[in-house]
């Protein structure tokens, strides 16, 4: 009774070490298979920087001609420091909207995408994997519009830790936006329709606090904008800026992001499922 006890108990633990070298073999294949696409994604990028310069250019002329005409007046009206409370506004310009769902598309037309579902590669790896590009891309367009903002004067309250937040959430934010231009690629495979998407971003974008803070909102623009979650964005990365670790603004910003991030990234997700089980 005991040996057949003893058997028992080395078979189950066998399943059990079975089991978990299995799921760590997947895990490992899913991390591999996540870095391969981004890598790839990031080569295709920098041979591509005509898809990224106008992302940066866009935001860093309007903060110019902001700050240039609204700076003056908001000084003498408020004491507001207009260049610190742009800023924010031209880092999220940057990075909002930047995605490879072009090259998604791409493939997709190409036939590329289904080739790689021939393959063993790990189908979420094939979405997330090009998110995770974005991250990287968006992280390094925050910078030359930090540089900008610091030749120009303005100093963050929260030092370098805040400058490191303020890069991480808004980097954060572009990632979160890019499930809706994948959910489009994914969606119709039309490039058309995936350049349209950043049209989803105007009502976002100046619907808000992007020219004066909230208190100076009133009407129909105050309601709007008090359930615009850039609003708490551009909040959040102003607090970093401009009056030091205020909780209430940063967490703010970053459920806001999360909220985003759920809805844009579940619909990409939704897609991609689709465009997998459908030939």
């Amino acid at each position: 009774m005991s040996t057949q006890v003893a058997v028992a108990t080395t078979s189950v633990a066998s399943q059990g070490t079975a089991s978990a070298r299995v799921e760590h073999t997947r895990a490992a294949s899913f991390v591999r298979d996540l870095l391969t696409v981004a890598r790839r994604s990031l080569r295709a990028a920098s041979r591509e920087p005509a898809a990224v310069i106008p992302s940066l250019i866009i935001p860093l002329f309007f903060f110019a001609v902001n700050v240039g005409s609204l700076g003056g007046v908001a000084k003498a009206m408020s004491g507001l420091d207009y260049t610190a409370f742009q800023l924010p506004v031209a880092v999220i310009f940057a990075v909002t909207g930047v995605s490879r769902a072009n090259a998604l598309v791409a493939d997709i037309s190409s036939g590329y995408f289904e080739r790689l579902l021939l393959t063993p590669i790990n189908r979420l790896a094939l979405l997330l994997g090009m998110m995770a590009a974005d991250f990287g891309l968006v992280v390094l367009l925050c910078l030359p519009v930090l540089v900008m903002g610091m030749i120009v004067g303005v100093s963050f309250a929260t030092g370098i830790a805040g400058m490191v937040a303020f890069v991480l959430l808004s980097a954060i934010w572009g990632v979160a936006f890019t499930g809706f231009p994948y959910a489009i690629a994914l969606r119709t495979g039309n490039p058309g329709a995936v350049a349209a998407s950043f049209i989803l971003f105007f009502p976002f974008a100046f619907l808000t606090t992007a020219y004066v803070p909230r208190e100076a909102l009133s009407g129909w623009l105050a309601t709007v904008a008090a359930f615009n979650p850039v609003t708490y964005i551009l909040e959040g990365l102003r607090s970093l800026v401009m009056t030091g670790w205020d909780i209430g603004p940063l967490l703010g910003g970053a459920v806001a992001t999360l909220i985003v991030g759920a809805i844009s990234i579940g619909l990409a997700l939704a897609a991609l499922r689709r465009r997998v089980r459908v030939p």
